[in-house]
């Protein structure tokens, strides 16, 4: 019975430490560059685009292709930077807590 007791406070933890979790995902915010700084990406969230900015250097006729090129690349490093972040984080909050070998928790 003492295991079990011990099994129920753990999943208690458990359940808080995830709320903590879900509750930090949607104040982490990560941004990604492409083209040398000349587009930049704000992802927040699970990632959700907030913020893109382009330099005007890549406004001109013909530069279409490039650009979309340099969106979707710093879109990608943001969205590296940004698992990595919460991959940081849920390492944080189950830090202490007996989790088997390749338990893997949800994502946010």
């Amino acid at each position: 019975m003492s295991k079990l007791n011990d099994m129920m406070g753990m999943i208690g933890q458990m359940q808080q430490k995830l709320a903590d979790l879900q509750a930090k995902a949607d104040s982490v915010e990560a941004s990604g560059v492409a083209g040398a700084g000349l587009v930049k990406v704000t992802l927040v969230g699970k990632g959700a685009l907030k913020r893109i900015q382009i330099d005007p250097s890549l406004l001109k006729e013909g530069e279409g292709e490039i650009l979309e090129d340099l969106i979707a690349a710093a879109h990608a490093d943001a969205k590296g930077k940004l698992d990595d972040a919460m991959a940081a984080e849920t390492a944080k909050l189950t830090a202490g807590l007996p989790l088997p070998p390749g338990f893997k928790l949800p994502s946010f």
